[in-house]
């Protein structure tokens, strides 16, 4: 029987959230021999199905492909080493293109740098103040459509490639691009169709007749030679590749593609600024990245702690969600000075490491170094990779990361509440970005959460029946049950009933059994509802506190009140109400009084 291994046997231990929870696990454990060997092989394997979407998703950004390698090789080992789960690979992803895109645009390869080390500090303050947890509590319509709607933007990008246009211009935005591409469509291509076509034919049928070869080691091969037979072929014909699209001066050489050097040490402020122009840093600038920053700390949050969730059902583990967050900042925060861009949990890459056989944080380490391997190895044959063939290849992640039918699904059985959260984070996060979109989506979802949490809590007066007491309840007396939580939206709405109480009540038992949770909202709503029984002369006997709301209430002197008792059950509560009834002056009790006389 499969046993699930831990990364932390107590989350509350003060090993939790420390750095290389993983690792230190796997070797408390013991690693053996047959373990470094299946690591070896997965990350071989994982370390060539990285090589080419590194340098795919840095040209979708905009960025050349070098710095998506590199963000593999020291991201990719940096945080596998100091990370929360075994079998986690970190590097560029898809998600993180619709926010680097206008960054670079914006601010070029320096800005881009620096928002990354900025996100990079986030991060670890995330998981520096365990907050790892919370992240679960993002509501799922949320990043149900703020993820299609990337994986949207991310297809569309790809088209300008698939069909080797040529734009006149490059917009920032994404409906402005998607103009731009229109006006450009007669300059496209068929040869360089046919190349993405062939590519993304090789890409969805090799996984079927060949499952343990990763397809795209031949699926680009083969798109590359396609290329080069065109080109013999037609005369005149052009197809763009990396080599005629990237180029690089290093030490006074001219450098087609991808450089044959591993990272090297660079000050993210020193590299270029945007259109190649000198960057600037001062403090108007870092206002200016500080929005970008944090959204590439909140997805890299969420697609990291997502990727190992989704490992952990894989792999039956259990992740260190703090000590990933930490790994994940401290890996963002090193990369930018080897210029690499942003990086997190690739789920595509983690499922393909642990389809292979991967048992701890060795697998991503090797993953990493294969890749390191490859560039020093083969970098002019990388040159000969045609870029629509990359594009083919960002399709299908843009695809499998839509999660279409999913969407479809939710769309068509969610609650419509729900379904509002979801379009709206989807269309703001195509039209405008991803910050706007999940921004608008959490404060619906909170509203959301507020009007169906005002459903749940109400107060309600009671009968003697109902609460199974010997006797009927005497006249100037009401009992009510408080139910569900008080949280705010829904505290004020509960607490309104208590105003409807007649002058002829003059005590009045709250039974607050299944009120589990008294928020600041809930706690302003109830003293005042005891403000107004005050003024009545009415007394309030609260019974059934529960240890959260007892707490509060004690905090906030509400047991110290002339007018507020506190029992410990409803019997007791009803004889305090009859004892306080039985001490009225006859003026004061409820029903008819005779006429006062005449003075």
């Amino acid at each position: 029987m499969a046993r699930t291994r831990y990364v932390g046997e107590v989350h509350d231990s003060p090993l939790h959230g420390l750095p290389a929870a993983a690792l230190r696990a796997v070797l408390r454990e013991g690693y053996s021999r047959a373990d470094l060997r299946s690591d070896l092989l997965a990350g071989a394997v994982v370390g060539i199905v990285a090589l080419p979407l590194a340098m795919a998703l840095a040209i979708a950004v905009g960025v050349p492909p070098q710095h998506g390698l590199y963000t593999a090789v020291v991201a990719g080992f940096v945080c596998a080493v100091l990370g929360g789960s075994r079998t986690q690979v970190s590097g560029p992803t898809a998600a993180f293109v619709v926010i680097l895109a206008p960054i670079y645009v914006r601010f070029g390869l320096a800005g881009l740098l620096i928002s990354g080390a900025l996100g990079g500090l986030i991060l670890i303050a995330l998981g520096l103040a365990r907050l790892g947890r919370l992240i679960q509590f993002i509501p799922h319509p949320v990043t149900t459509g703020f993820t299609a709607g990337i994986a949207t933007v991310l297809a569309t990008l790809q088209l300008k490639d698939l069909f080797g246009l040529r734009l006149s211009a490059h917009p920032e935005h994404f409906l402005e691009r998607l103009g731009s591409m229109l006006a450009a469509a007669p300059t496209a291509s068929p040869y360089e169709l046919a190349i993405g076509a062939l590519t993304l034919t090789l890409l969805f049928a090799l996984p079927r007749a060949l499952p343990r070869v990763p397809a795209p080691l031949i699926a680009l091969p083969c798109a590359a030679l396609l290329a080069l037979l065109l080109e013999r072929l037609v005369p005149g014909l052009d197809i763009a590749t990396i080599a005629t699209r990237f180029h690089g001066e290093i030490d006074g050489l001219m450098i087609n593609g991808v450089p044959q050097l591993p990272p090297l040490p660079l000050l993210p402020w020193q590299a270029p600024g945007a259109a190649g122009a000198e960057f600037t840093l001062d403090l108007a600038t870092l206002r200016a990245l500080v929005p970008g920053a944090f959204a590439i700390a909140m997805l890299g949050a969420i697609e990291s702690l997502l990727s190992a969730v989704v490992a952990d059902g894989m792999a039956r583990t259990r992740h260190d969600p703090d000590a990933e967050l930490l790994a994940q900042g401290v890996g963002n925060l090193l990369v930018p000075f080897f210029g690499g861009i942003p990086a997190t949990g690739a789920i595509a890459r983690t499922a393909t490491n642990i389809r292979f056989g991967a048992r701890s944080p060795f697998a991503a380490m090797t993953h990493a170094l294969v890749v390191l391997a490859a560039m020093l190895s083969l970098a002019p044959l990388l040159g000969y990779l045609p870029m629509s063939a990359l594009a083919g290849l960002l399709l299908l992640v843009a695809w499998r990361m839509s999660e279409a039918k999913h969407v479809a699904h939710t769309l068509r059985v969610a609650p419509r509440g729900d379904v509002v959260v979801l379009l709206a984070c989807y269309g703001l996060t195509v039209v405008f970005d991803m910050i706007l979109g999940v921004t608008v989506g959490l404060v619906l979802a909170a509203l959301l959460f507020m009007r169906r949490m005002a459903e749940v809590s109400h107060v309600r007066l009671v009968s003697p029946d109902q609460l199974q007491l010997p006797e009927a309840v005497p006249p100037g007396m009401a009992v009510y049950e408080i139910s569900g939580p008080l949280f705010f939206g829904a505290a004020q709405k509960a607490m309104s009933t208590l105003s409807a109480i007649g002058t002829r009540v003059r005590a009045v038992v709250l039974v607050m059994e299944s009120v589990s949770v008294i928020d600041a909202t809930g706690l302003v709503a109830l003293e005042s509802a005891l403000d107004a029984l005050a003024q009545q002369r009415c007394i309030a006997i609260l019974t059934g506190v529960q240890p959260q709301p007892a707490a509060l209430l004690e905090r906030a002197h509400v047991p110290q009140r002339e007018n507020v008792r506190v029992c410990a059950n409803v019997v007791e509560a009803l004889a305090v109400a009859r004892g306080h009834l039985a001490n009225l002056t006859p003026s004061l009790l409820p029903g008819p009084h005779p006429p006062a006389r005449p003075t």
